[in-house]
């Protein structure tokens, strides 16, 4: 990568850190279908039938002993980490996420750390590193260098799971729409109008199994239906 696409990526990656901090109040809209996601009736019955069929297949992936949460957002996916698990690291680059995860979880199984994971250096070794809608804002350039944290994250013997979005029209705002063919550059608008740049790739279940595969990893990529893709994750 030349010095000039670099620059460009790092431009695009703070723009994308910027959307997150200005949506934080408005974040669960997007998972609670509400605002600009609501789509009706069937088709909120339709993903909490999906949320259901990954809550249940995180569970079967047994978090357990320390657990790494990585991009852990407004904290719709922590609780069901504390289940199994003893305590719970939480990282994000948001403190306004944060904050909002603070008043939500409320355990002080959690510890937080407000950091880039792109910049981020581990303290620590994990049982189980989860993150939940993050690898789809991870560039392809640093796809590689993103799963050598995880690998370096997992104790002997852990496991990683992930959930991230299908390519569906169904997941997205009513006023958003996909990046143009061959681009992983994605518009997002805000409540208020803002406009921000993101990162986002999107995965077919075999194509990322064997990517995995590829640097070293058993995966094992589900389709929950239409509106997620979710793994199982360990070091071959």
């Amino acid at each position: 990568m030349t010095a000039r696409a670099r620059a460009d990526e790092r431009a695009l990656l703070d723009e994308q850190l910027a959307y997150y901090r200005a949506r934080a109040p408005e974040y669960d809209e997007w998972f609670l279908r509400q605002g600009r996601y609501d789509r009706g009736e069937a088709h909120r019955i339709a993903w909490e039938a999906e949320v259901d069929t990954v809550e249940g297949a995180l569970r079967a992936a047994r978090p357990r002993g320390r657990a790494l949460e990585l991009a852990c957002g407004t904290g719709l996916w922590t609780g069901q980490l504390l289940v199994g698990a003893e305590s719970v690291t939480a990282v994000d680059a948001s403190p306004e996420v944060l904050r909002i995860h603070r008043e939500r979880v409320a355990s002080d199984r959690v510890r937080y750390v407000q950091a880039d994971l792109f910049h981020w250096r581990l303290d620590a070794v994990y049982d189980f590193v989860f993150f939940g809608f993050w690898l789809s804002h991870v560039p392809p350039s640093r796809f590689e260098a993103f799963w050598s944290i995880v690998r370096a994250a997992l104790a002997p013997g852990g496991t990683a799971f992930f959930v991230d979005n299908a390519r569906s029209p169904e997941v997205l705002a009513r006023d958003h729409a996909f990046p143009d063919e061959g681009s992983h550059v994605m518009e997002r608008l805000l409540n208020d109008g803002r406009r921000f740049r993101v990162v986002k790739v999107y995965y077919e279940p075999g194509e990322l199994e064997a990517r995995l595969a590829e640097l070293g990893w058993h995966a094992r990529v589900r389709s929950s239906g239409e509106f997620f893709l979710f793994g199982d994750v360990v070091a071959a």
